[in-house]
This record gives C-alpha cells, sequence and structure tokens, in this order.
C-alpha cells in the first residue's frame, strides 16, 4: 500500500501544472521569444541546406536547380509546419521536448539523404518526411485532446498532417516520376491547412510576436550558406591572389543581404504583421509566412552560387550558371521582399520601387559576361544601395519598421 500511495504521488507529481509532463495549452497571449529548444532543433535544417547546395554546386544546371528548388520547398514546409505547432502550443514539457527531439532527429535523415534523394536515397528521404509528419500528427492529437478551445483549428492541421503522411507513404509504392507527384500533393494538401486555418471561426490566433522572430531565425540559418561559402571558395581556390577580393566582394553581399532583411524588408513585414494583429482573418499571416519560400530559396541559391564564384575567379569569366545563381538568386531575393510586402498592405501600386528595380538590374548582371569580381561587385554595390534608400525612406517616416 505504501509503495501504491508513492507511485501515486510520483505520477501527480509528474503531471501536476508545475511538474515535467504538463497537458498542452493555448500560447497566444503575451510576450514569446524563440526557445532554446528552437534554436537546438534549427541547427538540423542548418545541414539539411547545406547538402542540398552541395548537390547543386556539383551540377549548375537548370534540371539540377528544379530539382534543388523542389526538395528545399518540401524541407522548407516540414520546418513550417513544426513551428506552426510550437508558435500555438509550446508549453516545453518534457513530452513536447521529446517529440521535438524526435523530429530533430528525423531531420538529421533529411540531411543525410538530401543530396541523393531523387536517387538512390529516396527511400531514406521519403521515411524521414513521413516521421516529421507522423511526430506533428502526435502533437495535434494531444493538443485536441487537451484544449477543447482549439479543437476546429487542431483537427484541421492534425487532417492534414495525417493526409500528407499518407501521401508520402504511398510515393514509396509506386514509380519515381508518380512519387515525386505525390510529394508535391503532400506538400500542397498541407499548406491549404494554415489557409483554412486562418479563416476559421475558432479564436486560435497565430502569435505574433513569436512568429516573425522565428521566420527571422529561419533567413538567418539560409544567410549562413553565403558565408560558409566564402569560407570554403577561399579554402578550395587555395587563398589564390583572384579569389581574394572576389571572397570580400562576396562576404559584403551577405552583409548587405543581411543588413537589408534586419533593417528594412524583415522589419518591414513585422511591422505590417503588428498592424494586422491578432486577428485570424487577417491575410497578413498567410503571406507572410508563404512570402518567406520564395525568399530564402532565394538567398540559398545565392549561397550555393558564392562559393562557386570564388573558386572559379582565378578564371577570368565565371560560368552562366554561376551568375545565374548570384545574380539570379539576389534579383529574387529583392522582388521577394518587395512583393511580399505589398501584398501585406493589400496596396501592391504602393510597394517599394526600388528593391524591384534593384532586382532588374540584378538579371542584367547575370546575362553580361563580366569577371566574377564585376558581378560580385555590381551585386554587392546594388544591394547596398537599396540599404541606403530604405534607410533613408525610413528615416523620413515613408518606410514604417520594427525591429526583428
Amino acid at each position: 500500500m505504501a509503495g501504491q500511495g508513492l507511485g501515486r504521488r510520483v505520477l501527480e507529481g509528474l503531471g501536476g501544472r508545475a511538474g515535467p509532463v504538463r497537458p498542452p495549452e493555448l500560447r497566444t497571449e503575451g510576450g514569446r521569444s524563440a526557445s532554446r529548444l528552437e534554436l537546438f532543433f534549427d541547427l538540423a535544417f542548418v545541414l539539411v541546406v547545406a547538402e542540398l547546395a552541395v548537390a547543386l554546386r556539383e551540377d549548375v544546371t537548370w534540371h539540377r536547380f528544379g530539382v534543388f528548388a523542389g526538395l528545399f520547398a518540401t524541407v522548407w514546409w516540414s520546418w513550417v509546419g513544426s513551428t506552426l505547432y510550437a508558435n500555438r502550443f509550446d508549453h516545453d514539457d518534457v513530452v513536447y521536448r521529446l517529440y521535438k527531439l524526435a523530429s530533430m532527429a528525423a531531420v538529421v535523415g533529411l540531411a543525410a539523404s538530401a543530396s541523393e534523394a531523387t536517387g538512390r536515397r529516396f527511400a531514406v528521404f521519403v521515411v524521414c518526411q513521413l516521421l516529421v509528419r507522423l511526430v506533428l500528427a502526435l502533437q495535434y492529437h494531444r493538443a485536441y485532446r487537451h484544449v477543447p478551445e482549439a479543437r476546429p483549428v487542431t483537427r484541421l492541421y492534425l487532417a492534414g498532417a495525417l493526409a500528407g503522411a499518407a501521401l508520402w507513404a504511398l510515393s514509396l509504392a509506386v514509380p519515381r516520376p508518380v512519387g515525386f507527384a505525390l510529394w508535391a500533393a503532400a506538400v500542397l494538401v498541407e499548406a491549404l491547412v494554415p489557409l483554412l486555418a486562418t479563416r476559421s471561426s475558432a479564436d486560435v490566433p497565430l502569435h505574433v510576436e513569436h512568429l516573425p522572430e522565428r521566420f527571422a531565425l529561419f533567413v538567418i540559418l539560409v544567410l549562413g550558406e553565403p558565408v560558409a561559402g566564402v569560407a570554403r571558395g577561399l579554402y578550395d581556390a587555395d587563398w589564390s591572389g583572384a579569389a581574394l577580393p572576389v571572397a570580400v566582394l562576396a562576404f559584403t553581399l551577405a552583409a548587405g543581404l543581411w543588413w537589408s532583411w534586419f533593417d528594412l524588408a524583415g522589419a518591414r513585414a513585422k511591422h505590417l504583421l503588428d498592424e494586422a494583429g491578432r486577428s485570424n482573418g487577417a491575410h497578413a499571416h498567410d503571406v507572410f509566412v508563404f512570402g518567406h519560400l520564395p525568399l530564402t530559396l532565394a538567398l540559398a541559391t545565392v549561397g550555393a552560387g558564392v562559393e562557386l564564384a570564388v573558386v572559379e575567379a582565378g578564371a577570368g569569366e565565371v560560368p552562366a550558371g554561376t551568375r545565374l545563381l548570384v545574380a539570379g538568386g539576389v534579383a529574387a531575393y529583392l522582388a521577394s521582399a518587395s512583393v511580399t510586402a505589398s501584398v501585406m498592405t493589400g496596396e501592391v501600386r504602393r510597394g517599394w520601387w526600388w528593391p524591384l528595380l534593384a532586382a532588374a538590374v540584378a538579371l542584367l548582371d547575370a546575362l553580361l559576361e563580366l569577371p566574377a569580381v564585376a558581378v560580385l561587385g555590381a551585386l554587392a554595390a546594388l544591394v547596398g544601395a537599396v540599404v541606403v534608400a530604405g534607410l533613408v525612406e525610413r528615416s523620413h517616416g515613408r518606410l514604417a519598421t520594427e525591429e526583428v
């Protein structure tokens, strides 16, 4: 009897409000920032982005870029799915931590198979994606049980995660081309869920303080690739005299991209998100989330091209593929940032004109057969001009921002 009493007290202690095992709760009120576990979780995605970039650098063709973009989108959505759950229900008990770490282990598997995901590691990549969805489904099932007021939304996300998992699992049993189509279908089905949840009548909004911080951290994650590309390029080029100035300009470009996002584009998006408020019907939430896909894909593309540009600097003119990766990536980034901000306001005509103009100039830089120094130098100067123009606009009160 004494042993039973002790066991009951242990279970009550574990499951109490202050214990290590606690029921999920809705966390869309009050101040919040990214948790240490979320930062640790993101490290696995750093590995995936790096592996995808390696595969692209080894085969700079339109086909390979299409594969790179497609795989990046599936991995990005895996990150978004986990982030949207944490945005509403991260209460940091032991069960939540174990689920999060299980997802992280699956993402490590994605990194180990990403470069050959369409080849001999097809099954490994699929199983890891499947595990991410199943863990997410378990989390939403737990939230469904314990947070009654959130059930209209958790039901949607649970159904989306299970449908996505079923499509990923089915892709293992069909020919490859059909399997790839099922991957796309899985992501599209899951991507419909936040759109439906936003329009749900249930009062289960996103946390508008936590959300921009998490997406800003993913931008930082992707910006690490051009910085790493500078270091790897210098190493591969054996610190040659021709490679060094290109590396300096490439780092300047990366710094300019960081500055433009955190002082201007990202800061502008956060301000617009705050203006939209906690309204569950605000379309700004959806635009904010989905606008990050082309933007982060563009930054990852720049990272893949930077290393090649540094290595190829000694050969004079850089190949067209490398120019398209770097300059095309910069153009896509600038256009994505501008369009996202414009659509979030619902007033496209009042969007930024200077990033769009800079994007057109960047595309011109991609088409001209210029030395690596000229290509990187022009892009660094271009992004610098965008930053200066934005800071001037902000100082005159024509561009409202909020610190990210």
